[in-house]
């Protein structure tokens, strides 16, 4: 009870002091609210408003606020979320929920605003973000970028400290951009020296390969488009007076001197690091002589190289690929038609094929009709480009799973020639027994289908020899769309004769081939083998030529990197092998059927025939591409591509084997054919004979 006493008289002796703390603390308030609106209203630069400014942002941060980089609600996939940004940051960061986890997709969190981007007079500016306006979300950021034109108009320097001090999150990386952007726009004329040394090193704080994986958080996917695109801009309104400009910086190095006529070649050479390690790449932009006479008067050349914005523009705008060498810009008079530019390859691998390419200012993506690959090994490659409006930037791209090998070209060529010779064969013996062996309706379709199938596959191998001698689709690109269109249309065409062949089979184990006119069957072959091809290559080309997406950018082929064009052919082909792999089967069991009590010498035989049955339809109906899914799921396994060219390009051979020579009743008819050659031979020269022992006297 005394204790409990104790406590109440001590509680009741401390309450007084309480009470005078919190009024003087609300009177310290009250005054300091006064004093700030005093110099709100006033605009006083002084010290103490400052002060005051600072000590009523930290009681702001004092106060509790929702946790950030978590979202609160239970993840479902395909449910998002919003969340603030970290103290001292305005903006925001959304998630998205996939696989039970949260995933941060967009962050527009930022730090810079006209207050701090500026390294002086910064307590001029009123410190309230709605009259600041500078955010590029809101569609109003040229005020940044009108003030850095009043404040230092000479050399755009005034916001430099300000920029490199500030964090590389996804906000402040966005305002930098509209920021170079808008600054592009504003000045037309009056570049020189010192704006572009002030423009590339702002552009410099955002191209560090520590910002990379920011940019992918940027709500305005076009970023990384508008930086380059606003780089190449300004640097071409850049004045080079009378000596070479030469501004290097870590992320990006421009370089620009004057040209004319009568000098020798002009060339750029750019070494820089492309990662944080010291390992450094080259890159080298060269003017020939040839085109520098085109010049008709003195004319200035720049070129820019960056080590990182290839990896900041996604590159995987081209599936499996990424951007193997510096990314050079170049900007050229409008008379230089023609540069050579050298890349080191940062991945030095032989086994990876590299494409020359240009940036597409328009539609943002990058074009390897712009540049045609001139040599290359494993340590660089040299390009021959066409720069122009709509290409200022260059670079090569690397290909991780393209397979090449010489086993594989001689393979292919060598086992075409054979499969050619084969074909010819095989429709010339066609020709001579065709009247033997077609007496009845059923060997008459089934001779119909050999034939065709081996004069589409004769036609698409040399088309196919014809596309690889026209050097890509860069310099022959109607003769590229044209081969490629009858190698598409005569493949099908293969499977689809194949397919018919397989129909032809099914018909006649289910169905008696009398119940069918024989005009009607041979009508049906002929628009599955050649209507069904043409309908589907026809579309294909339509479809996906207008936007130059019809061929692969380094051989005469169906494209697969940016409009899967590819499936037109792969589809309907695995799909007919998959049915004429049924048909197989049903061949099998309709052939086998042996009995219980069959010996072991019929069990010998079905088994043989069986093998036969097999042997002859699966290099005749297509079986043998299935070995082209083994190259789709693993490719690259050197001895699954070796197994698919060898069957793929011998099988005209195939084809010529086990559809025509080891048939009974060609080899009858071609034996008859011998005999009655022979017999011919004999009867006339018995005749020649008999005329020479018995000569014609004329009259006298």
């Amino acid at each position: 009870m005394a204790m409990k006493t104790l406590g109440l008289t001590h509680s009741s002796q401390m309450r007084p002091s309480q009470e005078e703390e919190t009024r003087k603390s609300a009177v310290w308030k009250t005054m300091a609210h006064t004093l700030l609106l005093y110099c709100l209203v006033f605009l006083l630069p002084t010290e103490s408003c400052r002060t005051l400014y600072q000590a009523a942002s930290k009681s702001k941060e004092k106060v509790p606020a929702r946790p950030y980089g978590v979202c609160d609600g239970v993840c479902t996939d395909n449910s998002q979320c919003t969340q603030p940004c970290p103290p001292d940051t305005q903006g925001n960061m959304r998630f998205s929920c996939r696989k039970k986890t949260w995933h941060k997709i967009t962050d527009t969190c930022r730090t810079l605003n006209a207050v701090n981007i500026f390294e002086e007079d910064s307590h001029l500016v009123q410190p309230f973000e709605d009259n600041i306006k500078i955010s590029v979300y809101t569609g109003k950021s040229e005020t940044i970028s009108d003030m850095l034109l009043q404040k230092c108009p000479t050399d755009l320097s005034c916001v430099i400290r300000g920029i490199q001090q500030s964090p590389r999150i996804p906000g402040n990386i966005a305002i930098i951009v509209q920021l170079l952007h808008n600054i592009s726009t504003a000045l037309w004329t009056g570049v020189d020296e010192e704006k572009m040394r002030s423009y590339s090193t702002i552009a410099n704080h955002i191209l560090n390969s520590k910002s990379i994986s920011n940019w992918t958080f940027i709500p305005d996917r076009n970023s990384s488009y508008i930086l380059l695109d606003s780089v190449n801009s300004f640097a071409r309104r850049l004045f080079i007076d009378k000596y070479p400009v030469d501004i290097p910086d870590v992320f990006i190095h421009t370089m620009g001197t004057t040209i004319s006529g009568d000098n020798i070649g002009k060339n750029f050479t750019f070494s820089m690091r492309v990662n944080d390690t010291s390992n450094e790449v080259t890159g080298r932009v060269l003017i020939s002589r040839d085109e520098l006479w085109k010049v008709p008067s003195p004319s200035q050349v720049i070129s820019i190289a960056f080590p990182t914005i290839g990896a900041i523009l996604e590159a995987n705008l081209l599936e499996n690929v990424t951007i193997n060498g510096l990314v050079l810009s170049v900007i050229l008079p409008k008379e230089l038609k023609r540069i050579s530019l050298t890349f080191e390859k940062i991945s030095k691998s032989e086994e990876r094929r590299t494409q020359c390419v240009g940036w597409h200012s328009v539609e943002n993506r990058w074009d390897q009709q712009a540049c045609k690959m001139i040599q290359e090994n494993s340590q660089q490659a040299v390009c021959k480009c066409r720069p122009s409006k709509l290409f200022t930037s260059f670079s090569i791209l690397m290909s991780p799973h393209i397979l090449e090998s010489l086993i594989l070209t001689y393979i292919t060529y060598v086992g075409l020639g054979i499969s050619i010779c084969s074909l010819i064969l095989c429709l010339s013996i066609e020709v001579l027994v065709w009247s033997q062996v077609t007496k009845t309706e059923i060997t008459y379709l089934r001779h119909v289908c050999i034939v065709n199938i081996a004069a589409t596959l004769l036609m698409a191998d040399v088309w196919f020899i014809v596309a690889s001698f026209l050097s890509g689709p860069i310099t022959y690109h109607k003769g590229c769309v044209a081969a490629t269109f009858f190698v598409h249309l005569f493949y099908l065409s293969v499977f689809f004769w194949m397919f018919a062949k397989a129909l032809l089979i099914l018909y006649g184990i289910m169905i008696v081939f009398h119940t069918l006119p024989k005009s009607v069957l041979v009508a049906s072959l002929f628009s599955v083998g050649y209507g069904c091809p043409l309908v589907i290559a026809a579309i294909t080309v339509a479809a996906t030529e207008p936007g130059k997406g019809y061929l692969r950018p380094e051989a005469c082929w169906l494209n697969w990197d940016m409009t899967r064009a590819l499936l037109a052919f792969v589809v309907p082909a695995l799909a007919i092998v998959v049915v004429n792999l049924i048909t197989v089967t049903l061949v099998i069991v309709k052939t086998q059927r042996p009995a219980i009590s069959n010996s072991m010498f019929q069990e010998v035989r079905a088994i043989v025939r069986i093998s036969k049955n097999i042997a002859i339809l699966t290099p005749l109906l297509g079986l043998t591409w299935g070995f082209g899914v083994a190259t789709v799921i693993n490719d690259r396994s050197l001895a699954f591509h070796i197994i698919f060219s060898l069957l793929n390009a011998f099988q005209g051979c195939f084809i010529l084997v086990f559809g025509t020579i080891l048939d009974p009743k060609i080899r009858e008819a071609l034996k008859g054919r011998v005999t009655s050659a022979k017999k011919s031979s004999t009867i006339s020269e018995k005749a020649s004979s008999e005329l020479s022992c018995h000569p014609i006297n004329g009259p006298s």
